[in-house]
C-alpha cells in the first residue's frame, strides 16, 4: 500500500504538495484523472497511476490538455468524480473546451488543477491561469499551505456537485514542489457507477443532451452559479484572518504567498500593526466578507504572483464599496510597491511592509553582502545550460547546423517546448531562430514555407519532440502538406516526454498504468498525410547531415526527417554504455592542432572536459555515457571509442 492510501484517518504525514492534492482527490473519492505532463503539475497524475488500481480509478497521460479536459468531462457526465491536470500553458490549450464547458456546465464532481510556474523556473512563460476563471466565469480556489491543498481539493469535488460547474484549484511551483505535514481524512468505501442519461427534456441538467446552447440562457445559468459560489464563499473556511482587529495594515493575499506574508510580518515583529487576510477563494471574491476587513484600515497592501488580478478585483469591490467603508490607500503591484513579474519571496514582503510601514530594516548589512557574493561567485563553478552527456539532441543540431552552413542560403529553424528549446544557445550551436509555444514550430515553417513568390529562398526548416509531434504539431503538419509548403520538419524522436520525467505518449506501447497499449507509429502518420519521411539515427553525423541536404534540396514540398534515438536518460539507455571512450594523448595536440579545442570548446559535451595543466582533452568517466559520437567530431582522430561486450 502506498502512503498516499494509508486508510488511517488522522494520520500525519510529510508529502510535496502535489501529494497532498493527490490525497484530497483521493478523499474525495476522485473516479478518473486525466492531463497533460508539464512542471510543476506532473507529479499529480504520475502518483495517482501508481495507486490506480486501489481504489479502482482511472488514469491517463492524454495526448494534449484540451483532449485531457474533455476525456475527464466525459467521467464527470456519467456522474463519477474528475480531475484534470495542467500546467498554466496548458491552459490555453484547453480554453477552447472549457469556454464550452462552462456553459454546459457538469455532473459529477469536476476539478481542474492548475500549477503555476511563476518566475518561469521551467516554463518559457510565467503566463497566469487565474484570468480564465474571471472570463469563463468559473469558482477558482487557491491553496495556502498544504493542508489546505489536500482538504481544499476535496472540498472542491463537493462545491463543483452543489453548483453542477468545473471548479479551478491553482497551485505554483512552490507550493506544489515544496513538502509539509497533512493530518489525513476518511477515504470512502462507496463506489459510483458511470452512466450517461440523455433521454430527458433537452435542458434538464440532470438528464437532457449536455450542450452550451441556447447561449442566453445557459449563460444566464452559468452566472446564476457563479453568484452561488459567491454566496457559499462569505463563509469559506478557507479565507482566513489573523492580526489586530485595527490593523494599521490590511495585507491581502493567497496562495504561497501567504507563507511569504506570514513570515515577512513575523520577521519585522509587526504582528499588532498588520492584518493578515488570506483568500483562499480568489474568483469570485466574497465582497460582505472583503468589506468586513477593508472598513478597518486606510491602508492596503495585496501580495500575490504574477500578476495584479486579486489587487485588480479587491479595489473593484473597494469602489463599489466606498461609501460604507471608506476610500483606500492601496500599495501592490500597480503601484510598483510589489515586483509586476517574478516569484515573490518573504524579502520582498519584507521590503514592501518596510517602506510602507516606515520600519527601518537591514536584512544583510551591505559590505557583508557584497563580500559574501564576491566569495560565492569565486568558488562557483561556470556552468551553463548544456545537453546532457550522450544527449541526441546534440548530435541532431550538430547534423542541422552544418547542413544549413554547407547549404549556405541563410537557412533557419523554427522551434518550440522542450529539452530542444535549449537549441537556441551554444548547446544546440545556436540553431533555433524563432521559440513560441508547443507546435508552433512546424506551424510558422508552415507559414514561412509559402512565402517564396514573395522572393523568399531561404530554406526553412522546423524541429519537435516526439510527445509535442502527438500534442499539436499534426494540424499545422496537415497544413503544411494540404498548402503545399516548402519545408522539412525535424522530429527528435527521444523516446518519451523526456523534459518532464518520461511520461508515456501515444508512440509506446505502454501507458502511464503499465498497461500495453498500441503505438502510435510517427512515420506512417506522416506518410499518411503525404509528407515524404525519412528516418536516421542522429548519432550517424555524416548520414545524417547528407540526408538533411538532400530533403532541403527537394522543394516538392514538405519532408520529414525523424531523428530516433531514445534519451540518455531513459530507461531504455540509463546506466547502458555501446561504447568505453578514452583520449589518446599521443595524438591530442589541444590548442596547436588547428581546432581550437573543438570537442571541449564547441562541441561541448559535459562528458569531455579539458585538463588546463597537461594541455589535453579527457573524457569525465563518471558522467559519459558511452555515446561515441565524440569520436566522430575530433578533427585529429585523437577520441577513441571501443564496442562494450
Amino acid at each position: 500500500m502506498s502512503y498516499l492510501t494509508d486508510e488511517k484517518e488522522g494520520a500525519s504525514c510529510l508529502v510535496m504538495g502535489n501529494e497532498a492534492i493527490v490525497r484530497g482527490a483521493l478523499e474525495a473519492g476522485v473516479n478518473v484523472a486525466s492531463g497533460y505532463p508539464g512542471t510543476p503539475s506532473s507529479e499529480i497524475i504520475e502518483n495517482l497511476s501508481k495507486v490506480a488500481k486501489e481504489p479502482n480509478l482511472y488514469v491517463e497521460w492524454s495526448v494534449n490538455e484540451k483532449v485531457a479536459l474533455e476525456v475527464a468531462a466525459a467521467a464527470s457526465f456519467s456522474r463519477l468524480r474528475a480531475l484534470c491536470v495542467m500546467k498554466q500553458n496548458g491552459v490555453n490549450v484547453a480554453s477552447d473546451f472549457l469556454l464550452h464547458l462552462a456553459g454546459s456546465g457538469t455532473r459529477g464532481g469536476f476539478v481542474m488543477v492548475t500549477c503555476d510556474d511563476p518566475g518561469a523556473l521551467s516554463s518559457v512563460n510565467e503566463g497566469e491561469s487565474r484570468f480564465f476563471a474571471r472570463l469563463l466565469e468559473i469558482p477558482l480556489l487557491e491553496p495556502g499551505n498544504f493542508q489546505e491543498a489536500k482538504d481544499m481539493t476535496k472540498w472542491a469535488f463537493d462545491l463543483s456537485e452543489e453548483l453542477r460547474q468545473i471548479v479551478v484549484v491553482r497551485s505554483v511551483t512552490r507550493m506544489s514542489h515544496a513538502s509539509g505535514n497533512i493530518t489525513y481524512g476518511r477515504l470512502p468505501a462507496e463506489k459510483r457507477r458511470a452512466e450517461f442519461r440523455f433521454d430527458g427534456f433537452a435542458l434538464d441538467p440532470d438528464e437532457g443532451i449536455i450542450i452550451s446552447a441556447p447561449v442566453a440562457w445557459k449563460h444566464q445559468q452559468q452566472q446564476e452559479k457563479i453568484r452561488k459560489a459567491r454566496e457559499i464563499f462569505e463563509g469559506c473556511p478557507f479565507n482566513t484572518y489573523e492580526g489586530p482587529e485595527r490593523p494599521d495594515l490590511l495585507l491581502i493575499t493567497s496562495s504561497a504567498c501567504y507563507l511569504y506574508s506570514r513570515e515577512a510580518v513575523n520577521v519585522l515583529g509587526a504582528e499588532d500593526r498588520v492584518g493578515l487576510l488570506k483568500m483562499g477563494t480568489t474568483w469570485p471574491l466574497p465582497p460582505k466578507l472583503l468589506a468586513k476587513h477593508l472598513s478597518r484600515t486606510d491602508k492596503v497592501m495585496i501580495v500575490e504572483e504574477v500578476l495584479p488580478f486579486l489587487e485588480e478585483n479587491v479595489k473593484i469591490l473597494a469602489a463599489e464599496q466606498a461609501a460604507e467603508i471608506g476610500v483606500k490607500t492601496f500599495y501592490g503591484k500597480n503601484d510598483g510597491t510589489i515586483p509586476m513579474t517574478g516569484e515573490m519571496n518573504p524579502d520582498l514582503v519584507i521590503a514592501a511592509l518596510s517602506s510602507v510601514l516606515g520600519i527601518d530594516y537591514v536584512p544583510v548589512p551591505e559590505e557583508y553582502g557584497r563580500e559574501a557574493q564576491a566569495s560565492v561567485i569565486a568558488r562557483a563553478p561556470n556552468r551553463e545550460q548544456v545537453f546532457c552527456p550522450g544527449c541526441p539532441h546534440r548530435a541532431s543540431f550538430f547534423s542541422i547546423h552544418n547542413a544549413l552552413e554547407m547549404d549556405n542560403r541563410q537557412g533557419f529553424v523554427c522551434g518550440d517546448i522542450g529539452c530542444y528549446t535549449m537549441a537556441i544557445g551554444s548547446t544546440g550551436f545556436n540553431t533555433l531562430k524563432t521559440l513560441h509555444s508547443m507546435g508552433s514550430g512546424a506551424g510558422i515553417a508552415s507559414g514561412f514555407g509559402k512565402l517564396g513568390q514573395f522572393g523568399m529562398d531561404q530554406p526553412i526548416l522546423a524541429v519537435c519532440g516526439d510527445s509535442t509531434f502527438y500534442h499539436a504539431v499534426i494540424p499545422a503538419l496537415v497544413n503544411a502538406v494540404h498548402n503545399r509548403s516548402n519545408i522539412t520538419l525535424v522530429v527528435l524522436d527521444n523516446s518519451g516526454t523526456a523534459m518532464t520525467g518520461f511520461q508515456p505518449h501515444p508512440g509506446l506501447d505502454h501507458n502511464v498504468l503499465g498497461e500495453a497499449v498500441p503505438p502510435i507509429d510517427i512515420a506512417r502518420i506522416c506518410e499518411g498525410i503525404g509528407a515524404r519521411v525519412e528516418i536516421r539515427d542522429p548519432f550517424d553525423l555524416e548520414g545524417t547531415r547528407e540526408t538533411l541536404n538532400e530533403l532541403i534540396e527537394d522543394t516538392s514540398g514538405v519532408k520529414v526527417l525523424i531523428m530516433r534515438k531514445a534519451c540518455a536518460l531513459s530507461p531504455q539507455r540509463k546506466n547502458k554504455k555501446d561504447y568505453t571512450v578514452h583520449v589518446d594523448e599521443t595524438i591530442c595536440i589541444g590548442e596547436e592542432c588547428g581546432c581550437g579545442r573543438f570537442c571541449t570548446r564547441i562541441f561541448g559535451c559535459p562528458g569531455l572536459i579539458w585538463n588546463a595543466e597537461k594541455q589535453k582533452a579527457e573524457i569525465d568517466e563518471v558522467i559519459c555515457v558511452g555515446c561515441g559520437v565524440c569520436a566522430d567530431i575530433c578533427p585529429q582522430g585523437a577520441i577513441k571509442r571501443e564496442e562494450v561486450a
